[in-house]
């Protein structure tokens, strides 16, 4: 009787669960069982393990084989486990030492001939490896910079079982041809999960590879937008753009993430862990550093946007976007479920999906930002009578965004009608991104010095309670606030929001504490209400 043990990663969501792959060899009828409630990609790996022993020049055992999955009561799925299978069953036939198999953990997928292909959740499953201890990590070659990121963890690309082989037997090691060069490569086949990518808006990555050639001074006029898209980078705020077609709205929209500062190592590494699991890695740049931007179309349904979908939970746009933007276009067109499904993200930061197999849990904390037309037409405005729209249709399309969802939202914005003088450039080109980027690193820093010691990052994190009772702003500024709360034009949660987005604007301009200019802008940029305060933050700083 022959026996071999080496470990495998399962993920539930961005979290893996360490799992010990066994092989028995018993006297018998030659079988090949697998058990440890594998799904039906993992149940098929008895056929692609087979084939890929065999064409790696070693030799299938003829008894009654077992593999099993330990623990047997979490659900596994995919094909990651080949290698591991693999590995075991040739330590079981003694074909490799089986000392040695036991303390690495093998994450990878096997061709028939036996190339290895990378799989998805590369990074995650090398981190739940790290946290149990291990040392060792056997991945495909191409998923090697990824996991090498993980501290303290040994990585072995391998191109293929024979290489794996002769590592572990400690033989010569053969030399395997690259893939013919000009040509994309099939290993990469298949990685990315089907429904997602740059054709749905959902896509991470570099905001300069997104974002190539143009700048936040491209954007023509709209002075106030630009503000509060200054303060929605500085503390993480909400915003909602309301204003007429061809305004300008996806431009500041799509011009955000570049003014975001880069992500720490920590960020960086969650963003990473998300978009690998969801096979969006960008080819040859295994750390996302940037924040990333996702722009669902209005059609998509509640699984591409929380995340969900048949069988494993996927991740949704909500979950791409985490430490980054998530832009809604058209907001009004969204469907009010999916809009209302938003809701609990805000808040927690986390969006959790419950299925019958067990729920998982994806971060999901972004600075969303909402585009909106006044009106079915789109020329309904307080300055002019362009609108054919009766009023009850403006109504009734306003009605379509939720109290609920707008209470949640800081900064709400008019972005107006584009005049002829302003196209003209007559009042001179707004701040670049650079600059605009630069000051609001400079309020990140103040905010980050500020909350020292505390488990916040940004403004819009603090819980009111803290805000409240920790960091008071000067005497006398909360004064008409808290005349708007009384008069009902603030909720609680409002009154809150309002003394964040003060507390940014005070960062950005350099205040030690926010004073009634500050809670004004603040004001005028929650209720849309002009309030005689400059809304120009560059010029005041």
């Amino acid at each position: 009787m022959g026996f071999a043990r080496t470990c495998s990663v399962a993920l539930v969501g961005v979290e893996g669960v360490l799992v010990e792959v066994q092989a028995d060899l018993e006297p018998g009828v030659a079988a090949f069982t697998l058990v440890g409630l594998p799904d039906k990609s993992l149940t098929e790996s008895r056929d692609r393990v087979r084939a890929a022993v065999v064409n790696s020049g070693a030799e299938w055992p003829q008894k009654k084989l077992t593999v099993g999955l330990s623990p047997a009561s979490v659900p596994k799925s995919g094909s990651g486990f080949d290698l591991a299978v693999a590995a075991a069953v040739l330590g079981a036939t003694e074909r490799v030492d089986p000392r040695v198999l036991a303390d690495i953990v093998m994450i990878g997928e096997l061709g028939l001939d036996g190339r290895v292909r990378p799989v998805r959740g590369i990074l995650p499953a090398v981190l739940a490896a790290a946290d149990a201890g291990y040392e060792q990590v056997v991945v495909p070659e191409s998923a090697a910079a990824e996991a090498s990121l993980v501290p303290g963890v040994s990585v072995l690309g391998v191109r293929s079982l024979r290489q794996l082989i002769a590592v572990l037997a400690d033989e010569p090691v053969p030399e395997e041809p690259p893939d013919q060069q000009g040509r994309p490569d099939p290993l990469l086949a298949g990685l990315r999960m089907p429904g997602t990518g740059a054709a749905t808006g959902m896509y991470g990555g570099a905001a300069a590879q997104h974002d190539t050639g143009h700048d936040l001074a491209d954007v023509v006029g709209q002075t106030g937008a630009r503000t509060a898209l200054e303060v929605a980078a500085a503390g993480g705020h909400h915003l909602f753009l309301s204003g007429p077609p061809g305004a300008g709205k996806t431009m500041l929209a799509e011009r955000l993430p570049a003014v975001l500062p880069r992500l720490d190592r920590a960020a960086s590494l969650e963003v990473t862990a998300v978009h690998s699991v969801a096979g969006l890695l960008p080819p040859g740049k295994p750390l996302i550093d940037t924040a990333p931007y996702c722009a669902p179309h209005h059609s998509a349904t509640m699984q591409a946007l929380v995340g969900g979908g048949p069988g494993a939970a996927r991740p949704g746009a909500v979950s791409l976007a985490h430490r980054g933007v998530l832009f809604l276009d058209e907001t009004p067109e969204f469907s009010g479920r999916v809009l209302d499904a938003l809701r609990q993200p805000l808040e927690a930061g986390h969006i959790v999906i419950a299925r019958s197999a067990g729920m998982v849990r994806y971060p999901a904390r972004f600075l969303m930002v909402l585009a909106a037309n006044p009106c079915p037409c789109g020329r309904f405005s307080r300055r002019d009578q362009l609108c054919e729209c009766s009023p009850a249709a403006v109504r009734r399309y306003q009605a379509r965004l939720s109290g609920p969802l707008l209470d949640r939202v800081d900064l709400r914005v008019e972005v107006d009608r584009v005049t002829r003088a302003e196209l003209a450039g007559r009042g001179g080109p707004g701040d670049s991104t650079a600059t605009v980027a630069d000051r609001v690193r400079a309020a990140r820093e103040r905010a980050a010095a500020r909350l020292a010691g505390t488990p916040w990052r940004a403004n819009s994190e603090i819980p009111g309670r803290e805000l409240r009772g920790t960091w008071h702003p000067a005497p006398g500024a909360l004064d008409e606030a808290e005349r708007c709360l009384e008069r009902g034009v603030l909720t609680a949660r409002g009154l809150d929001r309002v003394l964040r987005v003060a507390w940014t604007v005070a960062d950005l301009v350099g205040h030690d504490r926010p004073d009634a200019t500050d809670v004004g802008l603040a004001l005028q940029l929650r209720t849309g209400v002009p309030r005689g305060v400059p809304m120009a933050v560059g010029a005041r700083a």
